[in-house]
């Protein structure tokens, strides 16, 4: 609360970084996400972009891609739910329409609805809540969320690499068994981790993502795996390990958030951002030379 007094921006510092670590305040997240994500100045260099863009020209594809995926998005939370007073939804419609005019190179892509509904849920504010979805995938996972998910792609086979380095029989039996690393981990990317773990431990994931960037997805999935490697292994047929890889999201351990996120900076071990690089860049490289 010191480091929030007064109407000044959130700015990253060692500091910072070692509060957010800790957890942010429900009631200042959408003030400290703006702040460090460089949302806030985007959003104040550009007054009354985002109401331009939601007066902007049809585009029925877009639009009927977006609406197809209102009613899957969150069923069980009552304020998406049509008969709510107000309706989310059109919240939602409205952030997901104008990110799909403001950057038309991605448009619009499955998972983009969780991740800009719980912008929403957070922000209480549809520009704010664009700007955020507009920092995370113009950004921070670029590539993530566009038609080829180059990003996305490149990313989970970064991670297969850092299992084979960290957790090196948990690999081995994925390469038995011919578990491809998208079969188990793709919605975990996509949604980043939205209606995969339980909400507080999602929330204190995403203030360190806004923060420390991409990264953090990585410490997150090596802990799961790393933390439930010998009941990984136990499985014995593709089936098998799939469903295991989905229970390894339940229980305890992710509950408590703030034991799950001090795992997070201790149990990969060292994750520089220059390793995070150089495994992006070799992993690209394969992807493209396969087509």
């Amino acid at each position: 609360s010191k480091l929030l007094k007064g109407r000044g921006r959130v700015q990253r510092s060692g500091t910072v970084k070692r509060y957010i670590r800790k957890g942010v305040p429900l009631e200042h997240r959408a003030r400290v996400w703006l702040g460090v994500s460089g949302a806030q100045a985007q959003m104040d260099q550009n007054p009354g972009y985002y109401q331009r863009l939601l007066q902007g020209e049809h585009n029925d594809r877009l639009e009927e891609a977006i609406r197809t995926d209102m009613n899957r998005t969150f069923p069980d939370n009552v304020k998406f739910r049509k008969s709510a007073d107000p309706c989310l939804q059109n919240t939602l419609y409205n952030v997901l329409l104008a990110y799909g005019r403001h950057n038309q190179a991605v448009g619009y892509c499955q998972g983009m609805n969780f991740v800009a509904g719980y912008l929403i849920l957070v922000t209480k504010s549809e520009e704010e809540a664009f700007w955020l979805l507009d920092a995370l995938v113009g950004r921070i996972l670029p590539d993530y969320y566009s038609p080829a998910m180059l990003g996305l792609k490149t990313d989970q086979e970064v991670l297969g690499e850092l299992v084979r380095t960290k957790v090196p029989a948990v690999a081995a039996l994925m390469d038995g068994h011919g578990v491809l690393w998208p079969l188990v981990v793709s919605r975990w990317f996509i949604c980043l981790f939205v209606d995969i773990l339980p909400v507080e431990t999602v929330l204190r994931i995403w203030d360190c993502l806004f923060n420390e960037g991409s990264k953090i997805i990585f410490r997150v999935a090596l802990t799961l795996i790393k933390q439930h490697q010998a009941f990984i292994l136990e499985g014995t047929s593709m089936v098998d390990i799939c469903e295991r890889f989905k229970a390894i999201t339940r229980g305890s351990f992710v509950t408590e958030c703030h034991t799950f996120m001090q795992k997070i900076f201790s149990e990969p071990g060292s994750l520089s951002t220059a390793t995070i690089s150089r495994l992006r860049a070799s992993c690209r490289a394969r992807l493209l030379a396969q087509g």
